[in-house]
């Protein structure tokens, strides 16, 4: 679970694991597996940041993403 901001600066928590994709238009929008989607304040790397930081702290390993630069090993 990783915490984020919404646009209206609730907090919420999220499940990272159902994560589909993180959109990057003028704000950030995180689509789920479910179709549910959410706009929040914090930047694309800032998302897949907490991500890995979530992942390194119940010891499971990194999936590789796509970004706007290409393929990204999230694993190092």
């Amino acid at each position: 679970m990783i915490r984020l901001t919404r646009i209206n600066h609730a907090p919420f928590v999220l499940n990272a694991d159902m994560i589909e994709h993180v959109e990057i238009t003028p704000d950030t929008v995180i689509a789920m597996m479910n179709g549910q989607k959410f706009m929040v304040s914090e930047s694309a790397d800032e998302v897949i940041q907490r991500v890995i930081e979530f992942r390194r702290a119940i010891g499971k390993p990194p999936e590789i993403v796509e970004s706007g630069n290409g393929r990204e090993d999230l694993r190092s």
